[in-house]
């Protein structure tokens, strides 16, 4: 009889996150807003494109030339659909605060996977292909992150052209949208795993069997 080896550490997070699911707060709603928007407009910081504007047809005038990456063209660009991207993020429960918001696929989830691939049946409540849709908490993220960008449309702009010197976050998060006592998920850093396995204990699961996430 083949058995599926299983790390009732990495599980944990998992059946964390089933009972006590939260709401991102507004910090961390403006924290990845600012990660996204930032990354966004340094992926084109180096374009050395040059526009054309304000030609008037018939006056013999010439068309002003402005280069691309200080032109409020870059920053639409770069806003536009900017929290769509919210979606690709996961729920990471093994992590503490904001650090619980990340992309790519959970210790949590990456094992259950695999344990599907082993052949263990694992029943999570919904079919194994929406497993990966956005959860609840990354899709309400999605919906403050469209809110406060609206919200915040003037102070945004007025960092792109005119305090570009200051970190986004900083200018947005700290002097604008958080007060002192909400700021706290700006100090969160993710430094990797940091979790000791080597002590955690192992359960074996049982080929075959079907098994639901409190089980496990």
């Amino acid at each position: 009889m083949k058995f599926a080896v299983v790390s009732l550490f990495w599980l944990c997070g998992f059946i964390s996150a089933e009972e006590n699911e939260r709401l991102p707060n507004k910090c961390e709603v403006c924290k990845f807003l600012t990660v996204e928007l930032q990354d966004a407009l340094e992926k084109t910081a180096r374009s050395r494109e040059v526009l054309e504007v304000g030609e008037v047809l018939g006056t013999g005038k010439r068309r002003k030339k402005i280069k691309y990456n200080t032109s409020e063209t870059r920053l639409t660009e770069a806003v536009d659909n900017i929290c769509e991207r919210i979606l690709e993020y996961n729920v990471h429960a093994e992590r503490p605060g904001s650090l619980r918001y990340a992309k790519g696929s959970s210790q949590t989830m990456t094992t259950l996977k695999n344990l599907v691939h082993k052949g263990v049946q694992v029943d999570l409540g919904m079919p194994y292909e929406l497993w990966d849709e956005p959860s609840v908490e990354v899709t309400d993220m999605k919906k403050q992150c469209e809110t406060m960008l609206e919200q915040y449309e003037d102070v945004v702009e007025n960092w792109y052209f005119h305090h570009q010197d200051q970190r986004l976050e900083n200018f947005l998060c700290e002097n604008h949208v958080l007060e002192t006592s909400e700021q706290e998920c700006l100090k969160e850093v993710w430094k990797g795993d940091m979790g000791d396995k080597e002590g955690a204990e192992e359960e074996e699961v049982e080929e075959g069997k079907i098994h639901d996430a409190g089980e496990l």
